[in-house]
């Protein structure tokens, strides 16, 4: 027996559709903060967008490393600019 799918507001599946969109952001949060796996989160892109979309999106998200939290890097260098911290108003230093 499966579990019943959880109703979702507008406002929440226009979020999980931009997370899903989002390259970092793993299938794995998508399931702590609404409890839909990925092949759920695969049948509602699915049937909220275009065809051409969901076809774009699902080869984009297809084998990708960083929507699945056991296949993405744990500490993956990434750049961040040196005018973050002006532009985030963080007035505390990282570099000691």
């Amino acid at each position: 027996m499966t579990e019943p799918r959880p109703e979702l507001t507008a406002e929440q599946t226009d979020r999980i559709i931009e997370m899903a969109w989002e390259d970092r952001t793993p299938f794995e949060a998508i399931l702590a903060q609404f409890g839909l796996p990925e092949s759920e989160v695969i049948k509602l892109m699915r049937r909220e967008m275009k065809p051409s979309s969901w076809r774009m999106w699902r080869a984009r998200v297809q084998g990708r490393a960083t929507k699945h939290q056991v296949k993405s890097a744990v500490d993956d260098a990434r750049f961040k600019s040196n005018l973050q911290r002006s532009i985030t108003h963080n007035k505390i230093s990282k570099r000691g």
